[in-house]
């Protein structure tokens, strides 16, 4: 008799289960169109769908959480990059190449596992005012917005107005999709290396209600057949970021300085510094600019960076904007001003201005 009862009694638990569970599906769509000058040693222009980002990264993702009681969680996310102009996955081709990660959660913090983002992203999320804005940092650094890893593990806890942490991946870009930092051919997970394409990273963050500092160091490491010179296990890439940003009414300002050591460049060591500000005009319209300025030591090559930007907000997920952006480069630097632009470099030591308009929406 009890056995006949088994079945309903867990039909009975199947609903207290599932509402312990939630599951979020959320995205964003964000493109411009844009106009870039002096390209090639012609100086031509071009004018283009933006096929990256125009303000941020369009994607679409999954994320839950599921209760365990005890203050215990289970969390997971599932996020996909896409190329709104096209429609085809951007990282390479990944499915869920923005993150794809499972893990545990409770008072003392939150471990992880899977491809995610390096402790360099959260050290730069509050600091860096345009973030991924086609004319931002990654026009300096092409890493930046794109500090994830494979096959890592990381923790992160937040005590207070404290938040520490670390990742560390056993075989951080399994992704032929370059050379570009969509994929960097850098599998790792080698037994006969056990050091190819290593990465670590490092934060130490303390936040108040008005302002924020933080450090944070990453370190990704190379191996046979790797883009962007990292052909062996014995090259790194390192980077130490320092930063800081002040909340104040209606404005927000940034500031920070990034030190790379990077043994696949002639260039070894560079500087990169920036900072910048966004003003809520009124609760719809803001606007928003920073200055960013890269220095390679012991060399003629260094660049300078503008970039503004004005937003309109017709909703809390609906936002139109414009941007401009103008890069100056001395030495032998032919940095394109925007990073979406692929292919669409100045001339060597040669300047360049762009600028675009654009449509935000949020789901």
């Amino acid at each position: 008799m009890q056995v006949k009862y088994v079945p309903l009694a867990c039909a009975l638990l199947l609903p207290a289960v599932s509402f312990a569970q939630s599951v979020t599906l959320y995205g964003v769509v964000d493109t411009a169109v844009e106009y870039v000058n002096k390209v090639g040693a012609a100086s031509h222009s071009v004018t283009r769908m933006d096929n990256l980002t125009g303000t941020v990264p369009s994607r679409w993702g999954m994320r839950g959480t599921e209760n365990l009681g005890g203050g215990g969680q289970a969390n997971f996310t599932l996020e996909s990059g896409f190329a709104p102009d096209s429609g085809v996955s951007n990282q390479g081709g990944r499915l869920f190449g923005r993150q794809a990660w499972v893990g545990l959660s409770g008072g003392w913090g939150q471990v992880s596992f899977g491809r995610q983002y390096t402790m360099l992203f959260w050290s730069q999320l509050d600091s860096d005012i345009l973030g991924p804005n086609n004319y931002g940092s990654s026009v300096l650094d092409n890493y930046l917005p794109n500090t994830r890893a494979d096959n890592s593990v990381a923790y992160k806890g937040k005590f207070g107005g404290l938040t520490v942490g670390a990742t560390y991946s056993f075989g951080r870009d399994t992704v032929n999709a370059g050379p570009s930092p969509a994929g960097a051919n850098c599998a790792g997970e080698n037994p006969a290396d056990a050091k190819a394409c290593r990465e670590w990273s490092a934060l130490l963050m303390y936040e108040t209600s008005y302002f924020g500092v933080s450090t944070a160091y990453d370190s990704i490491r190379g191996g046979p057949g790797a883009f962007g010179g990292l052909t062996s296990s014995n090259k790194t890439d390192d980077r130490l970021a320092v930063n800081g940003y002040l909340l104040l009414p209606r404005t927000k300002a940034g500031i920070g300085w990034i030190r790379r050591d990077n043994d696949g460049a002639a260039n070894r060591l560079s500087d990169l510094w920036y900072a910048g500000a966004s003003y809520d005009i009124t609760p719809a319209v803001t606007f928003a600019g920073e200055i960013f300025y890269l220095r390679y030591r012991g060399s003629a090559d260094k660049a300078l960076l503008y970039a503004l930007r004005g937003t309109y907000s017709f909703s809390k997920r609906t936002s139109a904007y414009a941007s401009v952006g103008y890069i100056d480069n001395r030495g032998s630097l032919a940095l394109s001003v925007s990073s979406g632009a692929v292919g669409a470099n100045p001339q060597a030591g040669g300047s360049q201005a762009a600028a675009m308009v654009g449509i935000k929406h949020i789901f």
